[in-house]
Parts: structure tokens; sequence; C-alpha cells
């Protein structure tokens, strides 16, 4: 896999190039709808890493509000879409993709143990907190990046119409 490290100062490939403005980063369209459930992800794990004993039980319910709105299916396109996709350019163990989905089944678990759990403990909401804004920003600063430069931009294309008929089928 190509990585912008090994190129000459100022050059880019086409694709990079493509998604970037003048000396910031901006994201594909086709990997928009996901950066926006990210920010709306950030905004609960902030809540969570907020969380003492008399906010508890309301950041537990933002995060649980926020993983069935968006979290579950979040994670469902990134997997059965976004992850094969670059697979078929990195191949299925870069360690990228090897992280994603072990913090998936993790994040995913830690959801369903506050579904059971009516009255949290408010430093293990802020431990979830860190761990879901580490994932997102691992996912905003180096996966989307990596994928962006990998990927064909006919092929981003193509995601980003998959992703938005996987989600009109899940409203």
């Amino acid at each position: 896999m190509r990585n912008e490290l090994s190129r000459p100062p100022g050059r880019l490939s086409s694709n990079a190039a493509a998604t970037r403005s003048v000396g910031a980063m901006k994201r594909s369209k086709a990997l928009r709808a996901l950066s926006h459930q990210h920010h709306q992800g950030l905004f609960a794990a902030l809540q969570l890493k907020r969380a003492g004993p008399e906010t508890a039980v309301e950041a537990r319910q933002a995060f649980l509000d926020f993983y069935e709105r968006e979290g579950s299916r979040h994670f469902r396109a990134e997997e059965e879409l976004l992850l094969p996709a670059f697979a078929r350019h990195s191949g299925v163990d870069d360690p990228a993709i090897v992280r994603v989905l072990t913090e998936h089944v993790d994040l995913r678990g830690r959801a369903q143990d506050l579904e059971r759990s009516a009255d949290p403990d408010p430093a293990t909401l802020r431990e979830l907190g860190g761990r879901l804004e580490s994932h997102i920003r691992f996912e905003e600063r180096v996966l989307f990046p990596m994928i962006e430069e990998a990927l064909p931009v006919e092929e981003l294309e193509r995601l980003g119409a998959a992703f938005a008929r996987a989600e009109a089928e899940g409203e």
C-alpha cells in the first residue's frame, strides 16, 4: 500500500489531492455520512466522560440512544461495506482493520452491559467514553485517510452510494 510519507514533499496521489483543501483534510463525499455519525458519537462520548454520580443515568441513556439510533447501524455499515472495500486493497489482516473490528466488538459488549444496568458506575461510563472517543479519532485521523488513499475515486463513489442505500433501508 502506498503511503503519503513515501511521496516527495508536495506530491499527493490523485485521490489525496481530490480530498484535500488548502492546509486541511477535507473528507471525501463517500465518507461524509460516517463522519457525521462520528460527530454524534463524540457528543455521546463527551457525556460519558463527564459522568458523575448525579449524571450517570443521563449519560448512560444518551449513549444508549446514540447507539440504538446510529451507532449499531454505523458499525454494521463499516463492517459490511467499508472494511471489505479497504481490505481488497490493503489485505484482510491490515492492523487498522483488525483494530476497528476488535474495538467494535468491545464497544458492542459494553453497550449490551449498559442496557442491563439500571444503575451505571460513573467510572465505567467515563472509561467507555474514552474508548469511544479514541475509536472515533482513530477512524477519522488514520483509517479514513488510508481508505481515501487506497481506493480509486470510482470505488469511493460506489461506496458512498452503497452507504446511502443502506441508510435509506435502515430508516
